[in-house]
């Protein structure tokens, strides 16, 4: 197996599966308190190490079907109404 062909099959099975209730939120956590760490350390590679994980995480809690793109396709659809002044 090439390694492309192996991230296709890992995206595969993470689509498949059914996310649980919160857990965007959690890896959301995660990814702040990776990037609060980041700011933290003392060492330029481990700065740029944490912060990249921390950015990644942010980013899979903001994509997938329970995440930000949830909240974006309700709001294009007309399905929220935001109160309006």
């Amino acid at each position: 197996m090439t390694l492309e062909s192996t991230i296709n099959e890992f995206k595969k099975v993470d689509a498949a599966r059914a996310d649980y209730p919160g857990e965007h939120l959690m890896v959301l956590g995660a990814g702040i308190l990776l990037l609060l760490a980041a700011g933290r350390s003392r060492s330029f590679l481990a700065r740029i190490a944490v912060g990249a994980a921390g950015g990644a995480l942010i980013g899979r809690a903001a994509s997938g079907t329970g995440g930000v793109a949830k909240l974006a396709g309700a709001l294009q659809s007309g399905g929220w109404a935001w109160p309006r002044r």
